[in-house]
């Protein structure tokens, strides 16, 4: 029992603290691969606690509660202009299988509130209320993304609403290019022996078509809705990992209703709302653990010695921050090009993180600028003459930077002592002032 206590806060400490030492260089490909397989999981378990996604994903519930008949009324109507409306009711039925037996209830729905904005009075109000609904659930879902990526800048409401609707209006045009593709080479199959041999791969596709369909939908969105640059390959790996929990869940979800027939039999018909709401509820939280996975997979080198970087002494940190600055002052004494982020962290194995903010001490100190590099990377030079740059000017850009002396009350004790602390200070500052970053 013992020797198991030990195992586990062994494993515990490795997790938490140890592995964070453990950078992507000094690991084999394999080793690097399963450490940023833990690395990713223990993250996206954190994030979700810390960003309270549980949270996050009742309100859009709650969202996509409100917009689901305008939204697929949108759908439809503009189905309907292409007379393939049929094709979008069938790919609703496929995708949303586990609330197969209420998408002919929201597609009476849908009807009803065609009809009765196609006339009177309201149909001003009719698509005032459409276009708020559905422009609110994007809103609400980029906004929740962009929370996760640490995003803090929206896109602006004219570009939301040409990218989102720009998505609506090609949606059904891709269903039914694809649902008449389908039909089409199946009737081309049917006439040649080569049926034989497809028939057992159409079933085969039939099983794994709308796992595939889950994912491409999980990473499109991953990879489009956040305000910044998402790479490809994180935004797949969430897909993947969204879209199979997702039909897994649909699976889960069907069978399980089988054994639900005493809820049923208690609430009858009104069972399904609330059963409905489960659904979506649970779905949303699979969503924003995906989106969590693209963002910790994407930036897993953040997290690098995190543990160190947030408990990092003054001493440690102010060694850095000069240290920095001098390889950045003699690659420009030695007519070098300037380095990037990427080089510092390649050459001198620093923890990107704990780089980045460093770099922003310096360039709100005014002692570096960043630059462009080949018009695309962004590299840093000293902002001051490197002859002049001198010890004492660096402590003190550093030091001054920010509110200094704000306090409003006046004490002769708290006076008295800032006075022998500047004196303490003048006589430090003397012995740094010849001393030029340079030459060390």
């Amino acid at each position: 029992m013992k020797k198991l206590i030990e195992t586990i806060k062994y494993l515990y400490n490795f997790i938490s603290t140890d592995i964070w030492r453990i950078t992507g260089h000094e690991l084999s490909r394999t080793r690097r691969f399963f450490y940023g397989v833990i690395k990713t999981i223990y993250l996206a378990i954190r994030g979700y606690v810390r960003n309270k996604l549980g949270v996050r994903a009742a309100a859009l519930t709650y969202s996509i509660t409100f917009a689901i008949v305008p939204l697929i009324a949108l759908i439809v109507a503009i189905a309907k202009g292409f007379g393939i409306e049929n094709y979008i009711e069938k790919t609703l039925q496929d995708t949303f299988i586990a609330q197969a037996n209420l998408i002919p209830t929201v597609m009476g729905f849908v009807e009803k509130y065609l009809k009765t904005m196609q006339g009177g009075l309201f149909i001003g109000i009719g698509v005032v209320i459409l276009l708020y609904s559905v422009m609110n659930l994007f809103m609400q879902i980029e906004s929740t993304l962009n929370n996760i990526w640490q995003v803090q800048k929206s896109r602006s409401i004219f570009k939301q609403f040409t990218t989102y609707f720009a998505g609506i209006f090609l949606f059904p045009v891709l269903v039914g290019v694809t649902s008449g593709l389908s039909i089409y080479i199946n009737g081309i199959l049917k006439t040649t022996f080569i049926y034989q041999i497809y028939s057992p791969f159409a079933q085969f596709t039939v099983v794994v078509v709308p796992y595939l369909t889950s994912i491409l939908m999980f990473t499109i969105i991953y990879l489009i809705v956040p305000n910044t640059r998402v790479r490809f390959l994180n935004a797949l790996i969430a897909g993947i990992v969204a879209g199979v929990a997702f039909q897994l869940f649909q699976t889960l979800y069907v069978n399980g209703q089988i054994s639900l027939t005493r809820y049923n039999a208690v609430y009858g018909g009104f069972a399904a709302i609330p059963l409905m709401l489960l659904w979506l509820n649970i779905s949303c939280q699979i969503f924003l653990i995906g989106a969590e996975i693209s963002y910790v997979s994407q930036n897993l080198r953040n997290f690098d010695y995190e543990v160190d970087t947030e408990n990092i002494s003054n001493r440690y940190k102010s060694y850095l921050e000069f240290f920095v600055a001098y390889i950045i002052v003699k690659r420009f004494e030695q007519s070098k090009p300037p380095m990037t982020v990427e080089d510092i962290v390649s050459e001198y194995k620093l923890p990107i993180r704990l780089l980045n903010q460093i770099l922003t001490v310096l360039t709100n100190s005014n002692i570096i600028i960043p630059v462009k590099k080949d018009k695309i990377e962004t590299a840093y030079q000293p902002a001051v003459d490197i002859n002049q740059l001198t010890i004492n000017m660096m402590y003190s850009k550093i030091d001054l930077t920010g509110s200094d002396l704000f306090l409003n009350s006046k004490n002769e004790e708290m006076d008295a002592f800032w006075q022998k602390m500047r004196e303490l200070q003048s006589k430090t500052d003397k012995l740094r002032e010849d001393i030029l970053l340079k030459d060390i």
